[in-house]
């Protein structure tokens, strides 16, 4: 057992209150650069920020796993996180000005198994994710180009 943590970042083609207004917003944004392992998307209560609750499955490999998260602005413009209801798993958004460009990370943590499926786990799910990371960050990109311009939160 032990707590297992995977990361990606990339540079984004937009200032970062921007991106920041389409990672909060549930409902308009956040939906639309969501890679097609996520599936079933929907918005419980709230929709932008803090308070939010939303509902997905994630498929890797083969297995497909429902999560129920709740959203919260530690850092309001900054940092948002979404914390599963039914386990430890805690996923971060960090955006980072950069000039008129921004720099997102998305961090996920949560306390991995022990014995031999916990082994597995911190030895495939990392990889996994960082790809599935690294695809999201690119269409996050990709949506904020075609978007560029438009009123933000």
């Amino acid at each position: 057992m032990g707590t297992i943590h995977v990361s990606a970042d990339r540079a984004i083609d937009a200032p970062a209150g921007t991106v920041y207004g389409y990672l909060a917003d549930m409902r308009e944004h956040h939906p639309h650069f969501l890679p097609p392992a996520f599936s079933d998307f929907r918005v419980e209560s709230g929709g932008v920020g803090e308070g939010t609750v939303t509902r997905f499955k994630l498929t890797t490999g083969r297995r497909t796993r429902q999560y129920r998260m709740r959203v919260a602005e530690p850092e309001p413009g900054r940092v948002l996180t979404e914390s599963d209801t039914n386990s430890s798993l805690v996923t971060t958004f960090t955006v980072t000005p950069e000039g008129d460009r921004s720099r997102v990370q998305i961090a996920t943590t949560w306390e991995g198994a022990g014995g031999i499926g916990g082994f597995f786990e911190r030895t495939f799910a990392p990889r996994v994710l960082q790809r599935l990371y690294a695809d999201e960050l690119g269409r996050l990109n990709t949506y904020a180009r075609e978007h560029a311009g438009q009123a933000q939160r």
